[in-house]
């Protein structure tokens, strides 16, 4: 299965030079919970977001840029080389940014996304989600509290 997996404002934003501009530490456990032990596919510049490579995952870097090669990655040059060298038995998760998702919801199965219940200044923004392509199968609310500044809700969509 492919998995798209992001967190989006209401205005559908993702981040803003680069970095997310929200913290909920939940949805990053959540994120932890669910692309541990399975393929990662995302894009330059949201792997170079990254302090250091994720534990328990195999990277998988979109890049253009010829002899781009960090340690601890694979590195190909588009979606489709990256879908095909993750393993068609396992769940493997597309994780960013805004380009890559835009390109990524055909290939979709699932969409795991927590809805943060804010609008932001954004300068990468995940796409609409088609209605008449998803189902809404799975929703959880969170109300903020000291460490989440945000409502947030995670919701699971299965294409139709």
């Amino acid at each position: 299965m492919i998995i798209v997996i992001a967190a989006v404002a209401e205005n559908n934003a993702l981040g803003k030079k680069n970095k997310l501009v929200w913290h909920l530490p939940n949805d990053f456990k959540r994120f932890k919970s669910l692309t541990t032990n399975h393929h990662i596919i995302m894009g330059r510049k949201t792997f170079e977001s990254f302090p250091k490579p994720l534990p328990n995952r195999t990277h998988i870097v979109i890049s253009r840029q010829e002899n781009y090669n960090p340690e601890g990655c694979i590195v190909v040059d588009s979606l489709e080389k990256a879908i095909a060298i993750c393993p068609e038995n396992e769940d493997s998760y597309i994780i960013g940014g805004g380009e890559i998702y835009t390109l990524g919801m055909q290939y979709a199965d699932i969409l795991e996304i927590t809805r943060v219940h804010h609008t932001f200044e954004a300068d990468a923004f995940f796409p609409e989600i088609p209605k008449d392509e998803w189902i809404l199968v799975e929703s959880e609310t969170n109300t903020k509290d000291e460490t989440h500044l945000y409502d947030y809700t995670y919701e699971t969509f299965i294409r139709k």
